[in-house]
């Protein structure tokens, strides 16, 4: 547990040192899809996305979907980690570098969340369950296949730095493949990597060895970790708090940055919020359009926003570790950066506020009483299938549309 009694409270606007790395501020802009990679390769919209939020005053961007592999992303117009993305992933870097942050690659797979149809490969899990954006059943990966993975999150974290990267994000959440392996209703193995707490974060432990012996310690590398799954059953905050217990004891993170939800089954749990399920059904086609919007009501439920609103989950995690921690969801303002610094979280995480105002973190600094003009209509959330945008700053709805 960690004792912070007597020490001064760190602000969010001060230099702060994760790892080996020294950020200028304690603000990171949190791994999201931003749709601007048709060809699985880094585009200029992509690099001007990022530019404007490192612009904007964060210290760190997290550029994400950076799959192991090419059946590992969600959709195929997602980038995987290759030689051929490499010179793009250069000119990000350096864009971001030029505006005074740094630059983090969320490495992952997505599991049984993969579209197998998309990406012409059958989506993995550590045992045959369904893929639900494929309607198919997932592969089970044996022990060889682990193996083989293992060897991909080593080849992409080797490529990351080559790109210029200065940290990793591992996600090991939201039920893609890692959180599949931690989850005791998904993960039906009887070996080494199934049953007890310790078998099931085998694959998340492996994975983090591997990542540093790669990469070595002048590079920043952490997890994003599932507090729980959002449904009953599954891997949830005990069993969360015993693994942050784990990788501390393992030492191969520098963070962990916790978070919640499910993409396979509970999506909302992470984005609280307005629902917007209209806008979801009609970014598919055909019968998955159908499919969305018939099984919509009870994957999309409703959570109410409120500031830092993972705070309760996280803050148990808090009390189990003494690692740092980065503090996810409702990081809208000067009271919550400051409400999670004083609950001792070393950085917080923004996302959907920088969509709406990707300078929100200047003028906060410039100003504390700054309010976002994020509504948390959630109207952003569907655009990750064309072009991730907030349709209230783009004109396309007006904000007394989105909260109607």
């Amino acid at each position: 547990m960690r004792d912070i009694v007597g020490e001064v409270q760190p602000t969010p606007f001060a230099p702060a040192s994760l790892g080996p790395l020294r950020l200028r501020n304690r603000l990171i802009k949190c791994a999201t899809f931003e749709g601007a990679t048709p060809d699985a390769l880094v585009t200029p919209e992509l690099i001007e996305f990022h530019r404007e939020v490192a612009a904007g005053g964060v210290a760190m961007n997290t550029v994400a979907y950076c799959a192991i592999s090419p059946e590992g992303r969600t959709d195929r117009h997602q980038i995987w980690m290759r030689p051929e993305a490499v010179p793009g992933l250069i000119d990000l870097t350096d864009a971001i570098h030029a505006e005074g942050a740094l630059a983090a690659a969320q490495l992952g797979h997505a599991g049984p969340v993969a579209n197998s149809v998309s990406n012409q490969a059958r989506a993995h899990a550590p045992s045959r369950i369904p893929a639900p954006m494929g309607m198919a059943l997932c592969k089970r990966l044996n022990t060889d296949d682990i193996a083989d993975s293992l060897l991909k999150y080593r080849r992409a974290a080797r490529l990351a730095v080559d790109s210029g990267f200065d940290g990793l994000e591992l996600h090991f959440g939201h039920n893609y493949l890692a959180s599949c392996f931690l989850s005791p209703l998904l993960n039906r193995r009887r070996d080494e990597y199934g049953g007890s707490l310790v078998n099931r974060a085998r694959f998340c432990r492996e994975i983090s060895e591997a990542a540093r012996d790669e990469v070595g310690d002048d590079i920043a590398i952490w997890a994003k970790l599932s507090m729980y799954d959002g449904f009953p059953g599954s891997f949830g905050i005990d069993e969360a708090c015993e693994v942050g217990r784990m990788f501390e004891a393992d030492g191969y993170l520098d963070a962990i940055e916790p978070t919640a939800g499910s993409s396979l089954l509970n999506p909302m749990y992470l984005f609280h919020g307005d629902v917007p399920r209209k806008e979801f059904s009609d970014a598919f086609r055909g019968v998955m359009r159908w499919g969305i919007k018939a099984v919509a009501p009870v994957f999309l439920k409703k959570y109410d926003y409120e500031p830092a609103y993972l705070l309760p989950l996280s803050r148990q995690l808090r009390e189990a570790v003494s690692m740092p921690l980065i503090l996810l969801g409702g990081i809208t303002d000067r009271a919550s950066m400051d409400l999670a610094l004083a609950e001792g979280f070393d950085f917080v995480a923004m996302g959907r506020a920088l969509l709406r105002e990707p300078d929100l973190p200047l003028r906060i600094e410039a100003d504390p009483t700054t309010v976002s003009k994020c509504v948390h209509c959630n109207l952003c959330m569907p655009t990750i299938y064309s072009h991730t945008r907030c349709p209230i700053r783009t004109g396309e709805v007006s904000e007394a549309e989105a909260v109607g």
